[in-house]
């Protein structure tokens, strides 16, 4: 199990490759700027939505970023 140090550094990575390293910097200064609480804001962001438009926005998402195989195996 990862401690939370491993866990900040794998996220952290995960936001550079993604943002790039200023803006995964922008993106935490953002989060912490306006106490923001991922869990409402996902429960807020699906709220509405179909089970269809869910899984319709989770299959474009995983056609256009395919998984590069860089995942950790537990």
């Amino acid at each position: 199990m990862d401690n939370t140090i491993d866990i900040m550094d794998k996220g952290f990575a995960c936001l550079v490759d993604a943002l790039g390293v200023i803006n995964a910097e922008r993106f935490i200064a953002a989060i912490k700027r306006e106490s923001f609480n991922y869990t409402v804001w996902r429960r807020e962001y699906f709220e509405n939505m179909s089970l269809e438009e869910i899984s319709s926005e989770a299959v474009d998402y995983a056609t256009k970023h395919p998984h590069q195989g860089r995942g950790d195996r537990i």
